[in-house]
């Protein structure tokens, strides 16, 4: 990292390397150490001295073989971008809206995000592209979502997304292929008739059932029994009287 004062320090994690201070424009640069000897996760700092330059641009590069990289430019580390993840559907329904998503969280600065169809470069407008035109979709290439709204048959074909972010080389998913299929309105009303049989099978048996006598609650030997009571009617003295009587 950097001080305002023109001094530049940048603390790494590094095994063995070389790093170079470049700075544009006419001037001097130098530091204190040509040659680091550090470590693996062990902490250093690197210095840079520069000066008759006006408003220079200062960065850090990690030179490794022949391939050199950018590690710290305006005051902030940079990394390359990582291999980026997609999700691609195998199949979605023409007519419906359609998300297609590309994530990457490793690369400093946030990477811009590409999509390719078919190993072709997509438009960010459809319109302005034939080989595009018969399709609808928007691209926001900071997020990374591919969205289309409606699907169309056209959309059918393998997808891959792109990062890139100025460091390093840019990084590509593998390619997934999506098949846009038409809705399967046949399926749909097999579906519903076969509810329909079901359910007019359930109400015949609950009706065959009610007739036969099934739902009646009384079940035999359980009708409890009647007392009746009568009043004992008048009678002559010479006739047996009866007090009262019960029928069970």
């Amino acid at each position: 990292m950097a001080d305002r004062a023109g001094l530049r320090h940048l603390l790494l994690f590094l095994s063995a390397a070389s790093l170079c201070c470049l700075a544009s424009g006419g001037g001097s640069v130098s530091t204190s150490q040509d040659h680091v000897k550090v470590d693996e996760n062990q902490p250093v700092t690197l210095s840079c001295y520069f000066s008759g330059f006006y408003s220079p641009r200062v960065e850090w590069k990690f030179v490794k073989g022949s391939t050199t990289s950018l590690v710290c430019f305006d005051n902030k580390i940079t990394v390359p971008p990582s291999k980026p993840n997609v999700n691609i559907p195998s199949s979605a329904t023409i007519g419906h809206r359609v998300i297609l998503t590309c994530s990457e969280g490793e690369g400093s600065p946030p990477p811009d995000y590409q999509w390719y169809k078919d190993g072709a470069l997509m438009p960010l407008d459809p319109k302005k592209n034939r080989a595009f035109s018969n399709s609808s979709y928007t691209i926001n290439s900071k997020t990374g979502e591919l969205v289309f709204d409606p699907l169309t048959a056209f959309d059918s074909g393998e997808y891959s997304c792109q990062v890139n972010n100025g460091v390093g080389t840019a990084m590509r998913s593998e390619a997934i292929r999506m098949e846009a299929a038409e809705l399967n309105v046949g399926g749909i009303v097999a579906a519903v008739f076969v509810t329909l049989i079901l359910l007019g099978l359930l109400v015949f048996g609950v009706w065959f059932a009610y007739t036969r006598g099934y739902f009646n609650r009384t079940s035999k030997g359980s009708a409890t029994k009647k007392v009746i009571y009568s009043q004992p009617s008048a009678r002559s003295d010479g006739e047996f009287r009866q007090t009262s009587s019960f029928l069970v």
